[in-house]
């Protein structure tokens, strides 16, 4: 679990120093900030998503998970959560809370990053990628924070209870999650990333939470992939 303490304590640092910053930078030079950090967004929104094998999935796992997750209307659940615990800080002035923990939830931990440093970390307690995965996170909630405000510090809640429940059941999980169906879960995590790109830009308002079910689908389609290929090659599937 060290490398998880270590990401979700960078997102809080960055957060705080993010947080500091941002009281003393007028709203204008905010924004400033903010078109960088969307357009950094987008570029490793993009380069996740040009690491599918056949895009056709990701598209497809984005489609199907997007209307799954409209039905069970994910997004209005987190921004809840968000509402709730701004609820439990009363000094938290940010009308952005509930969007800033939103955005920052998914941005880190939409990754494949996330998946494959979790399972380093606990099958063999190599950190390494988490360690990097932390220092981009710390840097991107210093600078997500100084706009979105202290709902980005709250999202390292959400970042110790994913990637650890991830590093805790990793010896069961890292047979099924490799190869292939890692590559179509991180291009499929690229598209969500890409949507955050945009809403931070201010061009779509996207409510990209709604899309996390994509990330259960993309392994299936993988599967069924293989399947209808050894079907018509092999004669069975």
């Amino acid at each position: 679990m060290l490398g998880v303490i270590v990401n979700a304590s960078s997102v809080i640092i960055g957060s705080i120093l993010g947080l500091i910053i941002g009281h003393r930078i007028q709203e204008e030079l905010k924004t400033q900030v903010l078109i960088p950090a969307g357009i950094v967004t987008l570029l490793v929104g993009i380069q996740m998503g040009l690491t599918s094998g056949n895009i056709i999935i990701p598209l497809l796992a984005s489609i199907v998970g997007g209307i799954l997750g409209h039905v069970l209307q994910i997004e209005n659940g987190i921004i809840q959560l968000g509402n709730f615990l701004h609820r439990l800080t009363p000094a938290a002035e940010s009308k952005h809370f509930a969007s800033g923990f939103l955005k920052a939830s998914v941005l880190f931990c939409a990754g494949s990053m996330t998946i494959v440093g979790s399972f380093q970390s606990g099958i063999m307690n190599d950190h390494q990628l988490i360690f990097l995965k932390s220092t981009l996170d710390g840097f991107m909630s210093l600078i997500l924070a100084s706009t979105l405000g202290v709902g980005v510090l709250f999202s390292a809640l959400v970042i110790f209870l994913y990637q650890g429940a991830l590093v805790l059941s990793s010896f069961w999980l890292q047979p099924l999650v490799q190869g292939r169906i890692l590559e179509e879960i991180g291009a499929t995590g690229g598209i969500m990333v890409i949507m955050i790109g945009l809403d931070l830009l201010e061009l779509r308002k996207i409510k990209t939470a709604n899309f996390i079910p994509a990330l259960l689908i993309a392994p299936l389609l993988v599967k069924i992939e293989f399947a209808l290929h050894q079907l018509v090659l092999g004669g069975k599937p």
